[in-house]
């Protein structure tokens, strides 16, 4: 049986450790490592886009992290129940033009009983900025 630790139902402490390990694998801009966080038919919806399934995961990934270079994230404790969490994080990245962009948003997570996130609901906003106005490197 696959487990993602910690396990729900969530404590404040167990929450943070969640939203590290989450936090911690985006930014290694691995799409196989994160899609293992996933259930096999997970449900996301990312800004205007509804992807269903870790092997469209990996392929979403796979898209983003070629058009989003130099990727640094950063997520923030929102709330939590006993199986879901929501978070604020804010990313940066350069696009293959070279422009810079950091993007901001809020995610819903929900969990199945073995620890991994069954759902995800991601509302995402960019804003150009400067290269000398970077604040995650």
């Amino acid at each position: 049986m696959e487990q993602k630790l910690p396990l729900p139902p969530f404590t404040y402490e167990t929450a943070l450790e969640k939203i590290q390990l989450a936090e911690d694998a985006w930014n290694s801009q691995d799409p196989e490592r994160v899609s293992k966080a996933y259930t096999v038919d997970s449900e996301w919806r990312n800004r205007d886009q509804f992807i269903n399934g870790r092997e469209a995961i990996v392929q979403f990934l796979t898209r983003k992290w070629e058009k989003e270079r130099h990727y640094k994230l950063k997520k923030e404790y929102w709330a939590h129940t006993e199986n879901r969490i929501a978070v604020r994080f804010e990313y940066e990245y350069q696009n293959p033009d070279g422009n810079w962009f950091r993007a901001y948003g809020n995610e819903n997570w929900e969990f199945d009983v073995n620890g991994l996130m069954q759902k995800r609901f991601a509302s995402i906003n960019d804003l150009p900025i400067k290269e000398a106005d970077r604040k995650l490197k």
